[in-house]
């Protein structure tokens, strides 16, 4: 009876270990073999039950990296729980963001573009949508559901009659928020620098209220003293850039009696003399290299300016310009407030003006006027991306970006409206290549690179303004400040090679009075622009500004650091 019993438990022992049961189970077979068999026979069931008492022990480390992974994973997944329209829409519906999703403060994004420096990554591919049909820096504006009140005009602040029925002609008859902010504070004498996003009627944040108070001077008798001199001088990178202005110009011009002239580089130092033998113009558009030649020769004299503007100061400010710009103004007399604007001894209002904050501007203006005088304008959606703009992001081959980009061309052909497209190279070689391949396509284009001689340039974009052809294809000289109205697609063919150089080719749909319904399509090829991409994704993901760009006017560094060397 003894050895049945024996057996029962040996079979009842061994089951318990194959089955994995708890220790408890198994120290009372082990308590009960020990009551009723010799002890013998209990050292043998002891042995059997060694292996179930072992304790595997894991680090701490380990535990939490587990339970970190398990957290991760639960909240990945909540982005596409909730229903609404998709902020990020990818190729893999997992990483989707919804628009009513909204990150937590210290909670890591799980990019699309996480593994695009892979080679297996191309063809993926995400894309920003539009969360708005209409810019910020009209809706304000054009809500009649938020302010019940009349819409406010140019009346309003207080420009005169010929200017309102002049823009009246144009289209424009409400002014954006950045006009509203920054004409007034230019009207009282205040020296300015507006930062604001692309499209957003900048130049008339500056043309409007010089045009208005040269009008007002040259009506009063202290202007016939000074009828021969210049009144205000306009800054700017590229000889496109100064014919646009200057063509906005003439325009408010027209009826008030004063003169716009241009002076851009590329035509030598005869050409900059044959300007300025007649009388000076009443207001003067120029390139930096341009007016540094006249003020050399004296052609030019500054001394009496009542408003000196830099346009596209991010451009103007940047190494490459500064110093020509720092000479510029070493023979200007800039106001430091308001009451140096005026009178018989004025001097000039300092106007600064540009799509994105420039850097160095502390370094330049500290040595020509006070700092803590300048009034900075900055738009809330300032380096932010643009909310109305849809944004397509495609990872590929260098050799399937032609293939792509003839498809995107062809399909918005297709769409209803049509609308012309911008083509963004990086190199002036690229520009030619791949005019010479859409050529072999049946494609018709125009092409402006920085190569070409000045007058060429002006002339190729101005036939794309009026529509002799629906292709752009160039280099960043046509993403500053160019009006691009009929644009409806841009194409960075070659991706940007830093965040401002992606939001001012962004910036050329999507502009106020222009076409509805831009997108901007960028190829990704390289791992080198992964990164700028990611950026720009996270920053899609965290409804946040972009990265790395500054904000403020800093304090240019004490120069004593230097001298003690």
């Amino acid at each position: 009876m003894l050895s049945v019993k024996v057996a029962y438990l040996a079979s009842a022992a061994s089951r318990a270990i194959s089955n994995r049961v708890n220790s408890r189970t198994f120290v009372i077979v082990s308590a009960y073999s020990r009551l009723h068999c010799p002890v013998s026979q209990t050292r043998f069931y002891q042995s059997v039950a060694a292996p179930e008492e072992t304790v595997i022990r894991i680090p701490r480390y380990m535990q939490k990296q587990v339970e970190n992974v398990k957290q991760t994973r639960g909240k990945n997944k909540i982005n596409t729980v909730r229903a609404g329209k998709l902020l990020i829409q990818s190729k893999n519906p997992d990483l989707n963001q919804t628009a009513a999703y909204t990150l937590g403060r210290f909670e890591q994004p799980v990019l699309s573009s996480k593994g695009w420096k892979h080679n297996k990554s191309f063809g993926d591919y995400f894309t920003i949508n539009n969360m708005r049909t209409v810019a910020p820096f009209v809706a304000e504006n054009q809500n009649e559901e938020v302010e019940k009140e009349a819409p406010v005009t140019f009346n309003n602040l207080q420009i005169c009659k010929e200017l309102v029925e002049t823009l009246e002609k144009i289209g424009i008859t409400n002014p954006t928020t950045v006009q509203l902010q920054t004409i007034p504070k230019v009207m009282k004498g205040h020296n300015i620098l507006c930062a604001a996003e692309t499209g957003s009627g900048k130049t008339l944040c500056y043309l409007l209220p010089i045009v208005q108070r040269l009008k007002a001077g040259k009506e009063s008798e202290m202007y016939a003293q000074g009828a021969h001199k210049i009144g205000a001088v306009v800054l700017v990178p590229s000889r496109e850039l100064a014919e646009q202005v200057a063509a906005v110009s003439r325009g408010l011009c027209a009826q008030l009696g004063l003169r716009t002239m241009t002076v851009g580089g590329g035509r030598g130092v005869g050409h900059i003399k044959e300007v300025f033998k007649k009388d000076h113009p009443d207001i003067l558009v120029a390139t930096p290299g341009a007016l540094v030649k006249a003020l050399r020769r004296r052609c030019i004299d500054l001394s009496d300016l009542s408003f000196f503007v830099v346009d596209e100061a991010d451009t103007m400010f940047d190494p490459s310009f500064s110093d020509m710009l720092e000479n510029i103004l070493v023979n200007t007399n800039i106001s430091r407030n308001p009451k140096e604007t005026k009178g018989l001894d004025h001097k000039a209002q300092l106007l600064v003006v540009g799509a994105t904050f420039p850097g160095g501007v502390g370094e330049v203006l500290s040595q020509v006027t006070d700092l803590g005088s300048i009034v900075v304008i900055k738009s809330k959606m300032l380096h932010f991306l643009m909310p109305h703009v849809k944004q397509k992001f495609l990872k590929l081959k260098g050799a399937d970006k032609i293939l792509e980009l003839n498809q995107a061309l062809k399909q918005l052909q297709q769409e209803e409206g049509g609308g012309a497209a911008l083509v963004f190279c990086n190199k002036s070689v690229t520009v030619n290549w791949l005019g010479y391949s859409l050529d072999e396509m049946g494609v018709q284009h125009a092409r402006l690179q920085g190569d070409m001689p000045a007058a060429v340039r002006a002339g190729i974009f101005h036939s794309f303004q009026k529509g002799s052809a629906d292709v752009l294809i160039c280099t960043d000289i046509a993403s500053r400040g160019l009006d691009t109205s009929r644009v409806r697609l841009v194409v960075n063919y070659d991706s940007p090679q830093s965040h401002t150089d992606y939001i001012h080719r962004a910036g050329r749909v999507g502009r106020a009075g222009g076409m509805e319904g831009g997108e901007v399509l960028t190829f990704v090829t390289h791992p080198w622009d992964v990164e700028l991409v990611q950026k720009i994704e996270t920053a899609a993901r965290r409804r946040t500004s972009l990265p790395g760009m500054e904000s403020e006017i800093c304090e240019p560094k004490p120069k004593e650091v230097e001298t003690e060397e």
